[in-house]
């Protein structure tokens, strides 16, 4: 029973999530039209070489993956329980994904430093 009611309250919530994000951006964009704004003009993003895209979500991916590979090895030998494991692994987990990202950081500003040179 228990299930189905966490079911039918995250499919409620996801909708209201949906519909509320359409009416505020409805929202904004009608605003935009009374001062006389294009609606229809892109936000200025910076822009980001695309070849650092793959190189961001590849030292992510390597990350990840070691933090789960140093989690096992961890948990081996403390012999913990599931308990205990699971906090563990989600540590670990976001620890090595944040240094690939930092990694991936590195990376991105010294190529755009050398550029600018």
């Amino acid at each position: 029973m228990e299930g189905v009611i966490v079911s039918v309250v995250l499919f409620i919530c996801t909708t209201a999530l949906v519909f509320g994000l359409r009416y505020m951006t409805n929202k904004e964009k009608m605003a935009m039209i009374e001062r006389g704004m294009d609606p229809g003009m892109q936000k200025a993003r910076p822009a980001a070489p695309t070849p650092f895209i793959s190189l961001k979500f590849g030292l992510l991916l390597v990350g990840l993956g070691l933090g789960l590979i140093f989690a096992l090895f961890t948990v081996w030998s403390l012999t913990l329980e599931k308990q205990d494991a699971v906090a563990i692994y989600f540590g670990f987990i976001c620890v090595f994904g944040g240094l690939g990202l930092i990694i991936s950081y590195a990376v991105e500003k010294k190529w755009l430093d050398q550029q600018k040179d």
